[in-house]
């Protein structure tokens, strides 16, 4: 399969693109760090695609996805692209920090659907699978800016199944809560005790391989590895 990933510089985003390489699929990938995205470059030539991209600014996507229909349209396509606001109460949070997260995890993956999206369409076949988050179905305390972006992607993702041919779907996806970068800028050590990325993408991945029409407009989650 041919899997279009944003956001594959750490994180799940990695992990996935990482798994799904090593189980013999076509990655096509974007990310903000330059030497991660070089050394993917290096460690995974053609026809594997890797990128440095700012996914809020639309021209910019849309010349990247121009290179990445080189390639065909996207079977999967998983807007992982995310910012997490450091722990504090809303009225703590500066606007430009609260409009940068919202640029990246709402307008980012707009951006990306708008550019790619059309060449699936085009095929009616494919699934769109947006990461969302525990935070985008319930709420906590100092994470507000993050839970109103996963609230917004579980609204988008919905609203765009029921836009799509039949055949097609859209997801929105709780990873459930991984030892990342992210989580430990919440919980700090407290992230030590939950799973890593790479045993969580040993589970995602084929889970989300297995996602079709009939998961249309479904608000799902990956399974607990148990790990």
């Amino acid at each position: 399969m041919y899997i279009v990933i944003t956001g594959v510089t750490r994180g799940l985003g990695k992990a996935l693109a990482a798994w799904y390489i090593a189980n013999g699929h076509t990655v096509a990938g974007c990310g903000r760090s330059g030497q991660v995205i070089f050394d993917l470059r290096l460690d995974h030539p053609e026809p594997h695609l890797f990128e440095v991209l700012d996914v809020t600014q639309p021209v910019k996507v849309s010349i990247w996805a121009e290179r990445v229909l080189a390639n065909g349209a996207p079977d999967i396509l998983i807007n992982n692209a995310a910012l997490m606001n450091d722990p504090a109460p809303l009225w703590e949070i500066s606007a430009d920090k609260f409009n940068q997260l919202m640029a990246v995890n709402i307008n980012g993956t707009a951006n990306v659907i708008r550019s790619l999206l059309p060449s699936m369409l085009e095929r009616k076949k494919g699934v769109i699978v947006n990461l969302s988050s525990g935070w985008g179905r319930s709420v906590s305390p100092k994470v507000a800016p993050y839970c109103a972006s996963k609230w917004a992607i579980e609204g988008l993702t919905q609203a765009l199944a029921l836009e799509l041919p039949k055949g097609m779907a859209a997801v929105p996806l709780n990873p459930g809560t991984i030892d990342t970068e992210m989580l430990r800028q919440c919980f700090g050590e407290g992230a030590d005790g939950h799973q890593k990325a790479e045993a969580w993408a040993a589970v995602a991945a084929p889970f989300i391989l297995k996602l079709g029409a009939k998961d249309n407009g479904k608000s799902l989650s990956v399974p607990d590895s148990g790990n």
